[in-house]
């Protein structure tokens, strides 16, 4: 371990005892979840890649109402490859990142069509299918098969760095710290899925973010932050810079039969394949925005805030109408107000639909 330092070291004797604890500490208190095989059952790796793609950037929580109305729709992965992408699209609509959503249809033909609905038990040919990368790779390997893996999520990255005390500042410290996973993982053939699951339960119950449970956890007598008290230090971070701002204008348009006109975005890029209302561009600086050929402004409301991952939007709302001029039908429809429901509408435009509707 001397390839990587710690505030301490600490040896890899305890290795054993480590995950000995954190499997009994599991039998007791694993979390009961939709997608997971109960205690000696097997996992569906339908249900658990699935679940795996949903959890990426998004909580549990946010996650489970999403999961379940998936298998309802789509009991399995047969029936979700033959879905309308239009469909699933709006049946993830409000889970955000829509890349994902986008990937989850191509691989479910993948898995459908050339693999005849099996999904593969090794870690290498999972990461060449949409949207599988290490850790959903590593996760399904170890949960749904229980093979070994090294599976490093948010969760299980703060438990190794409260463990270690590794004061190396995320994200150059996530590196380290799948290094560590890597040691307490490599020849866990005693229930590797249960082991990886554990990790995950732990850092999400006991081991949270703000105020960590220590007294409850189970390797609290060998975790060196909890020795030294300082477990909410860790894991170390970077201060954050500043999202930058982007600014846009979003319209409001109704025709003669009171129908609004709704764009379908590109399937590249943010929001991609998703529908939402007309936008201009959007520019980090306002006064350079410029409105969309065929429209021209008539009100405006006050404007709005959305986040997004990479920078924050702020969008002015403007009723709009017609200068006459043709627009792309294919990109451009027209659409019943009592039709939104039925459409992927991404979260920034629901916001923007209930300020027009006031």
């Amino acid at each position: 371990m001397n390839s990587f330092s710690t505030k301490k070291m600490q040896s890899t004797d305890d290795v054993p005892v480590f995950r000995k604890k954190i499997l009994n500490w599991y039998d007791i208190h694993r979390r009961v979840l939709p997608w997971r095989a109960l205690s000696g059952k097997i996992a569906s790796p339908y249900y658990v890649w699935l679940s795996e793609i949903m959890l990426q950037q998004t909580t549990v929580q946010a996650v489970i109402p999403y999961f379940l109305k998936f298998i309802q729709k789509w009991p399995d992965v047969h029936a979700l490859a033959r879905a309308d992408i239009d469909e699933v699209m709006t049946a993830w609509a409000g889970l955000g990142y829509y890349a994902r959503a986008r990937n989850l249809h191509k691989c479910a033909q993948i898995i459908s069509y050339e693999y005849n609905g099996v999904f593969p038990n090794v870690q290498i040919d999972l990461k060449t299918l949409p949207g599988v990368g290490d850790y959903t790779s590593a996760a399904i390997t170890s949960i749904a098969f229980d093979e070994p893996a090294v599976v490093v999520d948010g969760n299980i990255e703060r438990v190794f760095a409260r463990y270690f005390a590794c004061n190396i500042p995320l994200p150059s410290g996530k590196k380290y710290l799948k290094r560590y996973a890597a040691l307490y993982s490599e020849g866990c053939v005693d229930r590797p899925g249960d082991y990886a699951q554990a990790l995950m339960d732990l850092g999400a119950t006991i081991c949270r973010p703000k105020s960590p449970l220590c007294s409850d956890c189970p390797v609290n007598e060998i975790c060196i932050a909890n020795e030294e008290g300082v477990s909410e230090a860790y894991p170390v971070r970077k201060l954050k810079e500043a999202k930058p701002k982007r600014f846009g204008f979003v319209y409001w348009l109704v025709n003669e039969h009171g129908e609004v006109l709704v764009e379908k975005r590109s399937k590249k890029g943010l929001l991609g394949g998703m529908y939402g209302l007309p936008t201009s561009e959007w520019d980090a600086d306002i006064s350079c925005v410029r409105h969309l050929d065929f429209l021209y402004a008539q009100d405006s409301c006050d404007p709005f805030f959305h986040i997004f991952t990479h920078f924050h939007l702020t969008l002015y709302p403007v009723f709009a109408k017609s200068d006459m001029v043709s627009f792309d039908g294919t990109r451009y429809v027209w659409k019943n107000i009592d039709e939104f429901d039925g459409l992927a509408f991404p979260s920034v435009f629901k916001k923007a639909i209930s300020l027009f509707s006031l």
